[in-house]
């Protein structure tokens, strides 16, 4: 790859210029950087990784009970694979952008705000396999997701932020504060330079969990998770290393001498997120929810005060997923009584704890 051709302004615009789309619509006040609705709602993954052969567009069944059940919020969090190469990052399929803006309509039609993710951006991904650049220290890398992310923001200039969020990049890991903040600079340039009003969020470092007042002056929100403790959240997962071995998990968690309970995550948790917000950054929990094998009752006791101290914060949720293993739909626990629901296997017991939250 000529890295002359990731750095000359040029290229950036041509490529921009394939991939505009202009939707514009009128809504209600737009949200702001400073705050945010309380959105509640799911992370949905048809973009999550790319496929060989191409992708499936999102499902406007998903978008229609999500807002049937009186939740306004997708995040979709996308591989840039999906619709590019690692050889060819400039080059974009048109056939599978054309899914985002599927989706965004389905948003528009049903009272869902969207919220763009790169959860594979190039550079970064929190899952395996590596990148083959880094984004925190090479420019190649950096300039090709603020190409992307330019490109996003040209397609869809006009809809407004009551509809569509941009959320940069997922759960950066245990990197310098000013090595974040210098990325994510860049990519609300890129983001800016087309479409200066759109809502931008940045998640936390730490994998999502620590604020970034670094980020201030930038005027972007910023999204934070609910997966603390990973002994409730992860248990048993076979992408965390260890976990097998953890003991079967009960809520408040008891390990030895300690007990976390829901004083321990307000104190830790919630507390450090709200003097954040006192300094004007709207909060949102972009992924929270626990894996399948975590006992069905241990996991609503712990949700239940996940959703009071959010709800006492005024924030708003995704859950990791709609459907699948940390969902109300299709999430294959051995201790469910589930619910058909068309088609679909249905946790009514978790569906009305999350309305209620």
């Amino acid at each position: 790859m000529n890295r002359r051709r990731f750095l000359k302004t040029g290229a950036l615009t041509l490529g921009l210029a394939a991939c505009a789309r202009t939707m514009p619509a009128s809504a209600p006040a737009s949200p702001t950087p400073r705050r945010l609705p309380r959105w509640r709602g799911f992370n949905l993954l048809e973009k999550f990784t790319a496929r060989p052969g191409g992708n499936p567009p999102f499902q406007e069944a998903d978008f229609a009970r999500m807002a049937d059940w009186g939740f306004d919020f997708a995040r979709l969090p996308m591989s840039y694979l999906c619709w590019s190469t690692h050889e060819e990052p400039l080059k974009l399929r048109e056939a599978e952008l054309a899914h985002l803006d599927q989706a965004v309509e389905f948003g528009r039609k049903h009272g869902i705000h969207v919220n763009l993710n790169l959860h594979r951006a190039p550079g970064y991904c929190v899952n395996p396999p590596r990148e083959p650049w880094d984004l925190w220290s090479d420019d190649r890398a950096l300039e090709a997701c603020a190409f992307h992310w330019a490109c996003l923001a040209r397609r869809f200039k006009g809809v407004p932020n009551s509809r569509l969020s941009f959320d940069l990049l997922n759960e950066p890991g245990d990197i310098a504060e000013a090595t974040y903040v210098r990325v994510v600079r860049r990519l609300v340039q890129a983001i800016r330079a087309e479409d200066p009003d759109r809502l931008i969020l940045a998640d936390g470092l730490k994998w999502g969990t620590q604020p970034v007042p670094g980020l201030i002056p930038l005027g972007v929100a910023q999204s934070t998770r609910g997966y603390q403790p990973m002994q409730i959240s992860h248990y048993r997962a076979n992408w965390i290393g260890g976990s097998d071995k953890w003991a079967e998990p009960t809520w408040p968690l008891k390990q030895g001498d300690k007990t976390t309970d829901k004083e321990t995550l307000r104190r830790e948790r919630i507390a450090p997120w709200q003097a954040l917000e006192r300094q004007g950054v709207g909060v949102h929990v972009g992924e929270w929810g626990a894996f399948n094998r975590t006992p069905h009752k241990v996991v609503l006791a712990w949700m239940r005060d996940c959703l009071d101290l959010w709800k006492e914060a005024g924030w708003g949720w995704a859950l990791w997923n709609l459907r699948g293993s940390f969902g109300v739909l299709d999430s294959g626990r051995a201790d469910v009584n589930y619910e058909d629901f068309n088609g679909h296997k249905l946790d009514r017991e978790m569906l009305k704890l999350l309305q209620a939250g």
